[in-house]
């Protein structure tokens, strides 16, 4: 699930070309953070998540504890919304070896660690610490807050400045994973809980229900969009998709699709008028109806 699929592998050993392996693995996209801070926040928080398996395998591999020596966004791609590592040549599962507490010296760019020396001559947790603290720096502290829901705000932020912090033993990566897996049913409980902003917003605006119908066209460009041309959000129910037409100036009315991603939530088009409605079975309009 974090690495490239293997397809299959050819040997070869030639005069031409001596002791060659080419393998054949399942094709992804690089990985390009300007691009995702543009995607919407569950494509980013889909991509977190895969980030915490990848975590939580590399620290229960079966050969052990593994690090990623060159953990940076280039040695990874996207496949299906998800992040794999495609660069193994700089894994290792070697913890490094001490005789005191400052042999197990960490330096990064931001902040530094020291780490305890165990009585066997290993610097405690090291590869695990050092993955964990490459996702902070390069991926969580980018992905995860921006344009994050309200209601869920909290919980990243203590998410984001703990994977940041080594120095405080209740983290590591079992703490991630079980606060950020979800079951395998993406209608689970603690995914709609991650999902759902806080609706406690009340709307002075009436919008009026018209069941089988479509509006083709009045788009308008918002961000971040699952359309390019037009505003196509997610949202929970019926009540968020009138709370983000109402804090649009030009949102008239919006269109519930029959379309959901991979949460589950529910793709909604807004638009900036309702001149032009078509029958659609598979669609809901709403319209804000002006005094």
């Amino acid at each position: 699930l974090c690495c490239f699929q293997l397809y299959g592998y050819c040997y070869q050993d030639s005069n031409d070309i001596p002791d060659t392996l080419t393998t054949i693995t399942e094709l992804g996209s690089p990985l390009e953070m300007i691009q995702l801070l543009q995607t919407s926040w569950e494509d980013r928080f889909r991509i977190c998540l895969s980030l915490v398996r990848l975590l939580h395998y590399l620290a229960h591999s079966p050969l052990g504890s593994v690090t990623l020596l060159d953990f940076r966004p280039r040695q990874f791609v996207i496949v299906d919304g998800e992040l794999k590592v495609t660069d193994l040549d700089d894994a290792s599962v070697e913890e490094s070896s001490c005789t005191s507490n400052s042999d197990c010296f960490m330096e990064f760019p931001a902040r530094n660690f020291t780490l305890p020396c165990s009585v066997d001559g290993r610097c405690q947790s090291m590869n695990e610490k050092r993955n964990l603290y490459n996702a902070y720096r390069f991926f969580f502290t980018y992905l995860l807050p921006h344009s994050a829901p309200s209601s869920l705000r909290p919980l990243l932020d203590k998410i984001v400045n703990a994977t940041g912090n080594h120095n405080k033993h209740v983290i590591c990566t079992e703490y991630l994973a079980l606060e950020l897996s979800p079951s395998p049913s993406v209608n689970s409980e603690f995914t709609q809980k991650c999902v759902k902003s806080a609706n406690t917003h009340k709307s002075d605006s009436f919008y009026r229900r018209v069941p089988e119908a479509f509006i083709p066209d009045e788009n308008y460009r918002c961000w971040p969009s699952y359309h390019h041309k037009g505003c196509l959000l997610s949202v929970f129910d019926v009540n968020e998709a009138i709370e983000i037409c109402d804090s649009y100036s030009q949102c008239k009315a919006f269109v519930l699709t029959n379309q959901t991603t991979w949460t589950g939530r529910q793709l909604v088009f807004f638009k900036m008028a309702s001149n032009h409605i078509v029958p659609d079975p598979d669609k809901i309009t709403y319209v804000k109806v002006t005094d």
